[in-house]
């Protein structure tokens, strides 16, 4: 791979490396995808993970610039979203 060639997530040639991962976790990604899928879906879940924490920094940056969003408005586009109540109590 050229060290000077910078690729996005899921994009560019593909690269072995060793990975340990617990007993349980390796039995749990084998049950779903078997052995031969072990790597497309570790790719996938590393993908997930770097989009996580990209919106993660997006919030910390937003909330830096304008203070934390305000629990009433969350809840109130929640229910907006999923057809639920605006319950400003609820779990955000």
């Amino acid at each position: 791979m050229a060290d000077d060639v910078d690729f996005l997530p899921g994009d560019g040639p593909t690269s072995g490396i060793s990975v340990t991962l617990t007993a349980g976790t390796l039995q749990a990604i084998r049950e779903r995808v078997g052995k031969r899928g072990v790597s497309a879906y570790l790719e996938a879940a590393a993908q997930r993970q770097i989009e996580r924490d990209n919106l993660d920094e997006l919030i910390a940056d937003f909330d830096k610039a304008h203070g934390p969003a305000d629990p009433e408005a969350v809840a109130a586009k929640r229910a907006r979203l999923t057809g639920g109540t605006s319950d400003a109590g609820a779990a955000a």
